[in-house]
């Protein structure tokens, strides 16, 4: 078999053959006896990760296209919503709902899990992530770290979760943005000398391209610093530490060092860029010793996915349920003040929050009606929804939910 057979394509995802193989066995009992076209209701729920209070809703796009011209209605938040595995009753939480003969979208459950639960699990990272950073800049570094298949897909959920910016010339192409980046290791070791690199990537850079120094390569990270700033004056932008966990000892004290030393020369506009296995909980401190920006790449691309399922909750018209979930078409309403979320049947409503008394409205919306899509959102948009709402719920590093 050709290498380039192991990548699945998105015709063949779309066509049901990256599905499991009981489904296909279902799906041929069910068309022997005449009820594969049977028409069904089915909810999409996320359980979150321990300590996560909340999620954030990404890969609705994706779903979308595999579903385009099938004979199906399709509700969901909108892209970038914040979600929870329950809400305050203790009710599962539905992120979406499709309405439609079991047969067109049967063969795709598997697909359609397997998007969401690694697009929202990479957007809720690095959502966290960016809470984390109390507005400082964070970049996306981490499409190294999962299968280049995804690296597109990886950046674009990143992004939406409210990173600043990626590494990933894919995504960049595709969504207009251009990919940030510095200087590898290997481009220092291949000078020799970290002042010819860095003289290097000053000369022929772009112009609108910061000058941003790795500073960490060859010597101690202070003294690269120090010649760093020597080197390039004013022109210089930023440095960056990824010092290696081997050499990292108290990374927040080299930070302070870092930043005693530049504001002793004369630098204090010049920023200081950290990166190597980071997250949510190490930036905090940093950020607190002197770090203005962040390149966080394994805890955001390679995230905690959001376990994710797909319950059937009516069929031929009538409520039903697995053991364990809740029968009946659901919605979700929401608090537009707290965000609260309650969830009722289909066709009821709730008026007020009951935290904060505030007005309560459906969250989701008809995204897809007989197969045709209704809604074909800005990447700006979706981002801003989500970053909004994060920032509102706050992050909670101390829940154990």
């Amino acid at each position: 078999m050709a290498v380039d057979d192991w990548i699945c394509g998105f015709e063949e995802v779309r066509s049901g053959l990256t599905t499991d193989v009981y489904l296909e066995r279902m799906m041929e009992a069910l068309r022997r006896d005449g009820k594969a076209d049977t028409h069904v209701w089915a909810e999409f729920s996320g359980d979150l990760p321990d300590g996560y209070e909340w999620g954030v809703f990404a890969g609705l796009n994706e779903v979308m296209g595999l579903l385009n011209g099938r004979r199906v209605d399709v509700w969901a938040l909108p892209e970038g919503s914040v979600f929870r595995g329950e809400d305050v009753n203790g009710i599962e939480e539905p992120v979406m709902v499709i309405s439609g003969p079991y047969s067109e979208f049967a063969l795709l459950e598997t697909a359609i899990l397997g998007i969401l639960s690694y697009n929202c699990g990479v957007a809720t990272a690095a959502a966290r992530v960016k809470v984390a950073a109390e507005g400082a800049p964070v970049f996306a570094f981490g499409i190294r770290r999962m299968h280049p298949a995804l690296a597109a897909v990886s950046d674009r959920a990143a992004y939406i979760g409210g990173v600043d910016g990626f590494s990933g010339v894919a995504a960049g192409r595709r969504l207009g943005i251009t990919p940030v980046g510095t200087m590898p290791h290997s481009f220092i070791l291949i000078y020799g000398r970290q002042e010819d690199a860095w003289s290097a990537f000053d000369k022929y850079a772009p112009p609108d391209v910061p000058r941003t120094l790795l500073c960490d390569t060859l010597s101690d990270e202070k003294d690269e610093v120090i010649r760093a700033a020597k080197l390039l004056g004013a022109r210089l932008s930023a440095v960056r530490l990824d010092t290696p966990k081997s050499r990292r000892g108290d990374f927040e004290h080299i930070v302070r060092e870092v930043r005693w030393e530049l504001d002793r020369l004369g630098f204090k506009k010049v920023r200081i860029m950290v990166s190597g296995g980071l997250d949510e909980k190490s930036i905090r401190g940093l950020k607190k010793a002197g770090a203005d920006m962040f390149g966080v790449g394994t805890s955001i691309a390679a995230a905690r996915v959001i376990d994710f399922s797909m319950d059937l909750c009516e069929v031929g018209g009538k409520p039903v349920s697995k053991r364990g979930r809740f029968s009946g078409v659901k919605n979700v309403y929401r608090c537009a003040d707290c965000l609260t979320d309650v969830v009722v049947g289909w066709g009821d409503s709730v008026e007020k929050c009951p935290k904060c008394g505030g007005i309560m409205k459906p969250a989701m919306i008809k995204v897809m009606e007989s197969g045709r899509p209704l809604v074909n959102e800005d990447i700006q948009k979706i981002r801003t929804r989500s970053m909004q709402q994060t920032l509102k719920l706050g992050l909670n590093l101390d829940s154990n939910r």
